[in-house]
């Protein structure tokens, strides 16, 4: 449940609120708005059943909070939230690209990448060093070298990186090269992962699941937060259906659902949605109007010649031709690009 203050509410009748709610053995989570403070009670309510919370001091009024999920739950947090990376901010009024090849291959493909697009407007790397492939044949990634080449594509180019995590082992390693670190869609209920990503501190990128409602995709969310960890941007990437004319299918209307649910910024990767490159355009143009904070879109110097994923991503010159189709995409929805 979640406890709204009244707009004069003194600090000292939120402290006496918040330090009932802990006396209790439950957690309170304090959102503190320009106007109302609003006080999240994580944990089981029936523990406050005789403690006449409705009329202590300063409370306006006590609203049940039905869903599963809480501290991802936009009634406890009813402003939208901003995730620093690097130098980057993700939110409602930037739309911020995140762009890079599938899978890290060298240090010259992943420069080259960078450098170019950087210049067409990405603000974040995206490189797999960790590739979890269908099958165990396929590249698997090249790890902790993989990430060093990240390190130094940063620290050439000024962009903030992010890369996939598949184990806690990967992440141990990951969070000394990157900035971001990404649970893919096939770890999305990898609860034990999610709960030492939310120990890390470092900002994560969510993926959705194949097959996972919008409530499991942010109960998942939930096992991050949960840890302390608020820094988390929710990715549709595209659900399992019956269709096959593309790798997934794109659930758009996910983007309103989570911005109506949660506080949590929301991305789009039309790349893995689709598996096409020549469907990647229009749908990160049509993301952009659905509302997404940002888009996900894998880019490689020669996508011929890639090593994962080749189909669905864009060339160089594919790229910047994109970011500047959206320009006037991201004006209309009031947004920095």
């Amino acid at each position: 449940m979640i406890i709204i203050m009244k707009p004069d509410a003194s600090k000292e009748a939120v402290k006496k609120v918040t330090d009932l709610i802990e006396s209790k053995g439950l957690r309170a989570h304090l959102s503190e708005g320009t106007q109302v403070t609003i006080v999240g009670v994580v944990g089981d309510k029936t523990l406050l059943a005789d403690s006449n919370l409705e009329l202590a001091e300063g409370v306006e009024k006590i609203v049940p909070v039905t869903e599963s999920y809480k501290l991802v739950n936009k009634k406890f947090h009813p402003n939208p939230s901003y995730i620093s990376v690097g130098n980057a901010v993700i939110g409602p009024d930037t739309l911020t690209i995140m762009a890079g090849p599938c899978a890290i291959e060298s240090s010259k493909q992943l420069l080259d990448t960078a450098i170019a697009v950087k210049k067409a407007g990405a603000a974040i790397l995206r490189g797999g060093a960790y590739k979890p492939r269908t099958s165990p044949y396929s590249f698997q990634g090249l790890e902790e070298e993989g990430l060093k080449y990240m390190k130094e594509a940063r620290e050439a180019t000024g962009l903030a990186v992010i890369c996939e995590v598949t184990s806690l082992h990967a992440l141990e390693t990951a969070a000394k090269y990157v900035d971001m670190i990404q649970i893919g869609a096939r770890n999305m209920q990898n609860f034990e992962l999610l709960k030492e990503a939310g120990k890390s501190g470092l900002p994560v990128l969510l993926k959705r699941g194949l097959a996972a409602t919008i409530d499991e995709w942010l109960n998942a969310a939930e096992y991050i937060i949960s840890e302390g960890n608020p820094n988390i941007v929710l990715c549709e990437r595209g659900i399992r259906t019956y269709e096959t004319s593309t790798r997934n299918t794109l659930d758009l209307s996910a983007v309103p659902v989570i911005r109506r649910k949660s506080h949590l910024p929301v991305i789009v990767d039309p790349s893995h949605a689709t598996g096409v490159r020549e469907y990647v355009a229009p749908l990160s143009k049509a993301a952009v109007a659905a509302g997404a904070d940002g888009l996900m879109i894998e880019v490689h110097p020669c996508p011929a010649c890639a090593l994962s994923d080749g189909p669905q991503s864009l060339t160089f010159d594919d790229f910047e031709k994109l970011t500047a189709e959206l320009k006037p995409y991201a004006k209309l929805a009031g947004r920095k690009f």
